[in-house]
């Protein structure tokens, strides 16, 4: 089996589906609870995906043997800088090399934007996110942004791509 990631609009079936488990996902292991249907709807009401289209970013979906499998975003913040977002491998497709694969990928697509550094934002709980970022070059960098769900900003200049 292989992966394959591709840019794909946020609002598809599969991209839809993935975004709900996403958030399911972050959601229910902040409150120590499972998420409800009502709260998921909630959460992703005017979360901003829309923004995650060009000019102003990009969203990508993964596949795994056809299968959806992954996705995440990448936002434009301004000419130098693009945000790493909504990165997220449903649990059956963890340990299959597909999260480094999603990240270059990301990478890849903020570069097309025209940007020049990865900056993200994360919880200290996200422990196997935090690993990710980590292993792949991201260092912790002051805060460049607040919100109720961000204790941890990590940033990579983006090399370009030979």
């Amino acid at each position: 089996m292989q992966w394959i990631i591709t840019p794909e609009r946020y609002d598809t079936a599969d991209a839809t589906a993935l975004r709900r488990d996403y958030y399911d996902e972050v959601a229910s292991r902040y409150w120590r609870r499972p998420a409800t249907e009502a709260e998921i709807d909630e959460g992703l009401t005017g979360d901003g995906v829309e923004e995650l289209a060009r000019p102003t970013g990009e969203f990508l979906v993964g596949r795994y043997g056809g299968s959806p499998a992954a996705c995440g975003g990448v936002l434009l913040l301004d000419a130098e800088r693009a945000e790493l977002t909504r990165v997220f491998l449903r649990p059956a497709f963890r340990g299959t090399g597909g999260a480094g694969l999603l990240l270059g990928a990301l990478e890849d697509a903020a570069r097309g934007l025209g940007a020049r550094r990865m900056v993200l934002n994360t919880r200290l709980d996200l422990i196997e996110a935090r690993t990710l970022y980590t292993r792949h070059g991201y260092a912790e960098i002051p805060a460049y942004c607040e919100g109720p769900y961000m204790e941890i900003w990590y940033g990579k200049e983006l090399a370009a791509r030979v």
